[in-house]
């Protein structure tokens, strides 16, 4: 019988595994890990002949994993986990004051926080910056800054309110054409809508805050990511509840549309908080001061 050890997938192979599972596409994978689509491509080729079963099934909505990748999935989440654990409580060991250990959602790193970073890394070279996208109890007291999306950050922490209150109702220009560009949410009730369960922007809050708490969408359609959520209101699948700050660019340039009036105020938003009981480095003040100034200088909720 062959071992487990002769049947072990690289970490490379398990993070390009976990990218395209997140986000249901190589090309989209492949610009999160910023590699070519055909490098990523040729790990999951490479990823099924260790396996000898697909991981994927390869669909005109994206790619779905099967029984064996879900399988995979739920065990690379692990092991990374574990992994950045390993590394989290090393660095510990060496602490380094030019060294900073953060925490940040996927997509609010993805949409928000790693496009603004060159900045911050052409300006600070010297700071050593680790990220890891895994947040849970234990790794929550070794991380020096945690991006959360809350209510309000626990009592007693430092916090930055980054944004996330503004919410709009959006779909592209093709969608609204053909369901009919809304001047009241009653003309709503014929769309579809997209939503990601575990993400508390849902269709409810909207209507109520629009004072039609009765009224119900003709379909909702959920995905297991809120990045495909994203995804899907530009593909022009429906309409999607996105805080303003995660698609400034889709609405500055057109790609999404938020018809005029569609959008409430959630309870909900991103802040970047300091834990309780632990010392501001210099380097975490200057991280600090460059959020505030990137905040000020780019407000993601102007758009």
């Amino acid at each position: 019988m062959a071992s487990g050890r002769q049947r072990l997938p690289s970490m490379a192979a398990l993070q390009i595994l976990l990218a395209v599972a997140e986000r249901g596409y190589t090309t989209a994978a492949a610009e999160s890990l910023n590699l070519s689509q055909s490098a990523v491509s040729k790990q999951l080729l490479g990823l099924e002949e260790l396996i000898g079963e697909p991981v994927f099934t390869r669909t005109a909505q994206g790619m779905i994993p099967t029984e064996a990748g879900r399988i995979y999935v739920r065990h690379a989440r692990a092991a990374i986990k574990a992994m950045e654990d390993a590394a989290l409580q090393l660095a510990r060991l060496k602490p380094d004051p030019k060294a900073l250990r953060l925490q940040v959602p996927p997509i609010l790193g993805d949409r928000w926080l790693l496009p603004r970073f060159a900045d911050f890394s052409d300006r600070f070279p010297e700071i050593d910056v680790q990220f890891t996208t895994f947040v849970s109890p234990a790794q929550a007291e070794s991380a020096d800054g945690i991006f959360t999306f809350d209510v309000a950050p626990p009592a007693g922490e430092r916090a930055l309110y980054l944004f996330g209150r503004d919410v709009a109702l959006v779909g592209t220009a093709g969608y609204w054409d053909k369901v009919g560009r809304p001047g009241a949410i009653e003309e709503l009730a014929g769309a579809v809508m997209l939503e990601h369960p575990q993400t508390p922007l849902h269709w409810p809050d909207f209507a109520s805050a629009l004072g039609k708490s009765g009224l119900r969408p003709r379909h909702t359609v959920r995905f297991g990511y809120y990045t495909m959520v994203i995804r899907a209101a530009l593909a022009g699948q429906g309409m999607a509840l996105i805080p303003r700050g995660l698609i400034t660019d889709e609405l500055r340039s057109g790609r999404l549309i938020n018809p005029p009036g569609f959008s409430y105020e959630s309870d909900l938003c991103y802040w970047f908080t300091v834990p309780r009981g632990a010392s501001v480095s210099p380097a975490m003040q200057v991280f600090m001061d460059w959020l505030r100034t990137s905040l000020r200088e780019r407000p993601a909720e102007a758009a």
